[in-house]
């Protein structure tokens, strides 16, 4: 007999979770996928039942089919005792933070985390009585000399945003445990493909799904995965927010974990290549990928993870704008945007300066965020080769 909360026999590999999971063809007429289903109003057939609230679902808001499907699927890939889709990764961090804090508490997060976030907690948190302050992203077993009798969340993201540091997910659990703080931790880099976080003693697990997840460019959608003591909390702020994601996005985000594995290994073989290539140019001074031996961090990523994804950072030699410029607005394959997990290359010139508060970033160079998509990498080399000859005769 099939499990319905995972729609897998017992163990299995991932590429078998991500074609299987969450689909139950008997249930659907044999149709292989769950199909879209878009509804507020679900009927009771008597007072006894409508008393009784006990039918699978009671309103539209709080799931369907369609939305279940994905949140099985990711659930067995993250270890998760529950996983709620939400309608953006964004959605997903203001969830997770909310479900452990209130007026009058301490939250410590990341330096190197993602933008919007920190902008949440800052034009937000602080603004309903919430301390917040932020960490050294390479801090490890340190944090504990942070906590506070009211610190009751650390939000970590691993490897970071734009910087990519790797942070010592067990060490930080540790002294959020001790303290009796929730860890929550953003693994949209490495998707639990390569990095399982519940496993490494996080509480919750936040995802913006629109990037590896859905993996298309065409929608929106975040996850949040827990563990059991952490889940009725989570729950309990998102259904009194009222977030929720259609059932036209959910199919989407479903769509994209069939082949999630594939587009993993592809990204991962491509980022790289690239990313070597890139260390060789003469006017690159950096390359931030936690998979190269060159990285600070690369013991830290072995231990913890087993794979790497599509996104990572390189800084050029110092320049005038011009020459950024001239770099980015000719290239023919990679475009500029703030997303990324596509199939589509992008390159994004990055104002790091003022992102930063704990670690500022004083490197004279220019920073560029690169996303690896499925273009062929040699014109890809082609491109940056043509972009860097160009800001060379621009500096």
């Amino acid at each position: 007999m099939t499990d319905h909360e995972t729609g897998t026999n017992g163990p299995s590999s991932v590429e078998t979770i991500l074609t299987h999971g969450g689909r139950f063809p008997e249930d659907q007429f044999g149709f292989v996928n769950t199909p879209v289903y878009r509804g507020s109003t679900v009927l009771f057939k008597t007072l006894a039942d409508l008393d009784a609230q006990s039918q699978r679902f009671l309103y539209g808001r709080a799931g369907n089919p369609t939305t279940e499907s994905v949140e099985a699927v990711v659930s067995e890939l993250e270890g998760a005792y529950r996983t709620k889709l939400v309608p953006s990764g964004l959605a997903a961090i203001t969830i997770a933070l909310m479900s452990c804090l209130k007026a009058g508490d301490d939250v410590l997060i990341t330096d190197s985390a993602y933008e919007p976030g920190r902008k949440f907690a800052n034009g937000f948190l602080e603004r309903m009585g919430v301390s917040v302050r932020f960490y050294d992203p390479r801090i490890g077993a340190g944090l504990s000399d942070l906590m506070q009798p009211n610190t009751r969340a650390v939000l970590a993201e691993s490897p970071g945003s734009l910087t990519f540091e790797v942070q010592d997910i067990p060490a930080l659990a540790a002294a959020a445990r001790a303290n009796d703080a929730r860890l929550i931790v953003d693994n949209s880099w490495a998707s639990p493909l390569y990095h399982r976080p519940l496993a490494l003693g996080a509480d919750i697990v936040v995802h913006a799904a629109t990037k590896m997840f859905v993996g298309h460019s065409d929608a929106f959608a975040g996850t949040i995965s827990t563990t059991e003591e952490a889940w009725a909390d989570v729950e309990r702020i998102r259904t009194l927010l009222g977030f929720f994601t259609s059932g036209d996005d959910a199919y989407l985000v479903s769509r994209g974990l069939k082949t999630l594995a594939i587009r993993m290994k592809e990204h991962q073989e491509r980022a790289l290549e690239i990313a070597r290539w890139l260390e060789a140019q003469e006017l690159v001074t950096q390359v931030l990928h936690p998979a190269l031996p060159s990285h600070p961090d690369h013991d830290l990523w072995q231990r913890d993870f087993t794979g790497s994804g599509s996104l990572f950072s390189f800084v050029l030699a110092p320049a005038p704008r011009s020459a950024v410029a001239a770099l980015v607005d000719h290239l023919q394959l990679f475009t500029m945007g703030y997303s990324w997990g596509g199939y589509e290359s992008l390159l994004l010139p990055v104002a790091i300066k003022t992102a930063r508060t704990v670690r500022p970033w004083d490197d004279a160079g220019h920073l560029f965020r690169v996303h690896i998509g499925f273009e062929g990498v040699d014109d890809l080399k082609a491109d940056l080769a043509a972009g860097l000859e160009r800001y060379q005769l621009a500096r």
